[in-house]
């Protein structure tokens, strides 16, 4: 297949015209019930969760067991479909569990599974026949031929490896039009072959291939030398460390960003754009599901990406956002994210409804009565609410100046754009 020249993909470049054709499932994480909330409230049309050891994510972003009828619940109720995770490569010992945690999801079926070795996937399809199976970003699958096999054995959608490019990408939807492919569009990468690594088990005896990374790639290491060069690209640095307080993130990997690809990828037929962060934060799934919300509805409709789309996304940002292996030529790096001072912090997410002009919320970041505030009103819409418009209360109904993180306190305001759900952020 040609190389295809990505810069005649983005929205700058491409005519707009709407799509007829199905668009993508904007398929967004869940590591709890608040995330699970905000990824639903936000636009998603799918999520994807776990519960128990097998979830890749067991060590601080899944569900419990019991929680597991609330959250599909909440999710038919607003015609999103759930996905489960069982997508650890577990070893011969782990079986029994993989039987034991597929046994009580059958009480309690999802709209999918997502597995990723082939042992889980085929005690799948004999405990929950009735169940797609949707194939892991860890099976690593990179071309046609292995997305073929994954349908013979029974998966009804395969994720494609972060690995590959836009004409990879191309190539394998026109050989395999009868497959749901699913891609990640953003979040987090890792410095593995889509998550296989060994770093957590070397240094803490955490395997991340069983859901217990302990994220070694994020560690800060101090440098004892600046620059490589390879042999045979002399004067040419092909790696440099760069300090902070003598140390150095040598191994973190930019976030992926593919926001400029949603129409490309929306016409090529992907099945699902699919959002990284079971560990991030609520406010963060918030911020990005109502970006790419929007992305896919513009693509739809013919419009353009709205204008607040990249200061949405530099703004949840913690790391560089880059386009990764998609392009095949010209830079990677699309943004740096925002310095302290740059960045508008969400400070509460709004719970409940205790009055005619009073909210309960959960205050993520220290909010002063004196601060300007904006309300995340999905749809890209950020509508202001400045100081003078509203009051703080403790539960108790103490008037106080300021709020805390991790607290609750009640908001009084009139505000006609508060909703439960909702976010407030820092104008």
């Amino acid at each position: 297949m040609n190389k295809i020249n990505t810069e005649n993909l983005t929205d700058k470049s491409k005519s707009m015209k709407p799509i007829n054709s199905e668009m993508p499932e904007l398929l967004c994480p869940a590591g709890n019930m608040e995330k699970l909330s905000a990824a639903v409230t936000y636009g998603a049309d799918a999520v994807y969760l776990g519960a128990g050891d097998l979830n890749l994510r067991s060590a601080g972003a899944g569900f419990q067991w019991e929680e597991l009828p609330e959250a599909f619940a909440l999710t038919k109720a607003n015609n999103v479909q759930a996905y489960f995770c069982i997508n650890a490569y577990p070893r011969e010992k782990d079986l029994d569990l993989v039987k034991k945690d597929l046994e009580k999801l059958a009480e309690c079926p999802p709209d999918g599974i997502i597995a990723a070795d082939p042992g889980v996937i085929r005690i799948a399809r004999q405990i929950l026949p009735g169940i797609p199976v949707h194939v892991s970003t860890q099976a690593n699958t990179g071309n046609s031929e292995s997305a073929k096999f994954w349908k013979e054995f029974g998966a009804s959608r395969v994720n494609l490896a972060r690995e590959l490019c836009v004409t990879d990408i191309a190539d394998i939807a026109a050989k395999c039009p009868d497959i749901e492919l699913e891609l990640f569009v953003h979040g987090a990468m890792c410095m593995a072959i889509s998550g296989r690594c060994f770093l957590s088990s070397w240094l803490n005896d955490r395997s991340a291939n069983m859901g217990r990374c302990t994220h070694p790639c994020r560690f800060e290491y101090k440098a004892t030398g600046l620059r490589v060069e390879e042999k045979t690209r002399p004067g040419k640095d092909v790696w440099e460390t760069v300090e902070h307080d003598g140390h150095t993130t040598f191994f973190a990997a930019e976030d992926l960003c593919l926001i400029h690809y949603v129409r490309w990828l929306s016409r090529l037929g992907v099945a699902a754009l699919k959002i990284e962060g079971r560990t991030k934060s609520s406010s963060y799934i918030a911020q990005v599901a109502d970006v790419y919300r929007a992305a896919i509805d513009a693509a739809k409709t013919g419009l353009p990406l709205p204008e607040r789309t990249m200061f949405e996304l530099t703004n949840a940002a913690t790391r560089p956002l880059s386009t990764a292996f998609f392009k095949t030529s010209g830079p990677s790096t699309i943004t740096q994210p925002p310095t302290a001072e740059e960045r508008k912090p969400v400070v509460a997410r709004i719970q409940e409804k205790r009055g005619d002009d009073c909210w309960l919320v959960s205050v993520k970041s220290r909010w002063e009565l004196e601060k300007n505030t904006e309300v995340l009103v999905p749809g890209l819409k950020r509508p202001a609410m400045n100081t003078g418009s509203y009051s703080f209360e403790t539960i108790h109904g103490e008037a106080v100046d300021v709020i805390h993180s991790g607290t609750q306190a009640l908001l009084r305001t009139d505000h006609p754009d508060i909703a439960t759900g909702f976010f407030v952020r820092s104008a």
